[in-house]
């Protein structure tokens, strides 16, 4: 699917992008199917890679999955509650008051918003839900460690980042919200890995992309070796965790 207004940022790392981003964790979607009944229909928007749609369809009876980058849904994995299809996140195809709840996970900031609120408010049933996250900056276990991460995120890449992800870094609490607001928990994303799977993950960045395009250099490979004199053994995993920041809103 061809739009020129898509900023795609993603589709040339989809494949690895689908196997180094973290999962979010289960009491996000526990708390989810409170708000709506597992017979709930649910559009899971700019599922990329089905980072999501997965643990939707673990609890809920149909999910609709939908990104605008065909290669991103090449990647998803399947799972029979899930259909995944090519689609804009202001233009869903979706039938009218079809759905009970509309996810988007760490997507919001790319999305031309009020036309995204109005194709919400048209598929959302009466008293569904729309439920946004996004996770935050990194953090590594070893002190070292860390500040060489938050170096690497805010210097060597600060400025190739695009301008919406301090929308992210802020928790999309700065970005208009016109529903009936809900209260969200708090979360946290944790995995242990390996230094190699850290940087893996690190590839995926769209601002590593950036900067490779600008400088024709790969910016994780000089972060590897200033990793790697504070890891210890590479092969062993230590605890990597996101913040995770959500709103929830009924039509």
């Amino acid at each position: 699917m061809s739009n020129p207004t898509f900023p795609d940022h993603f589709s040339g790392v989809a494949r690895s992008y689908a196997d180094f981003r973290p999962t979010y964790p289960g009491a996000l979607f526990d708390h989810l199917a409170t708000l709506v009944p597992g017979t709930a229909s649910v559009w899971d928007c700019a599922t990329g890679s089905g980072q999501a749609a997965g643990a939707l369809g673990a609890r809920f009876a149909r999910v609709t999955a939908t990104d605008a980058s065909q290669e991103q849904i090449a990647s998803a994995e399947p799972h029979p509650n899930v259909t995944y299809r090519v689609a804009l996140a202001e233009d869903s195809g979706l039938a009218d008051a079809s759905v009970n709840l509309v996810t988007v996970a760490q997507a919001l900031h790319w999305f031309d918003l009020p036309r995204f609120y109005a194709e919400v408010k048209r598929v959302l049933a009466p008293q569904g839900v729309l439920a946004v996250w996004c996770y935050g900056i990194t953090e590594v276990e070893g002190a070292a460690l860390n500040a060489a991460v938050h170096t690497f995120y805010a210097q060597t890449l600060g400025p190739y980042w695009p301008p919406s992800r301090i929308l992210v870094e802020k928790g999309y609490r700065t970005l208009p919200f016109p529903f009936a607001e809900l209260p969200a928990p708090d979360f946290r994303m944790e995995v242990r890995w390996t230094l190699a799977r850290l940087l893996g993950y690190f590839s995926t960045w769209s601002a590593t992309t950036r900067y490779q395009k600008a400088t024709g250099q790969n910016p994780v490979e000089p972060l590897g070796l200033e990793l790697a004199r504070h890891w210890g053994d590479a092969h062993q995993p230590r605890l990597v965790s996101w913040p995770v920041a959500m709103r929830l809103g009924r039509c």
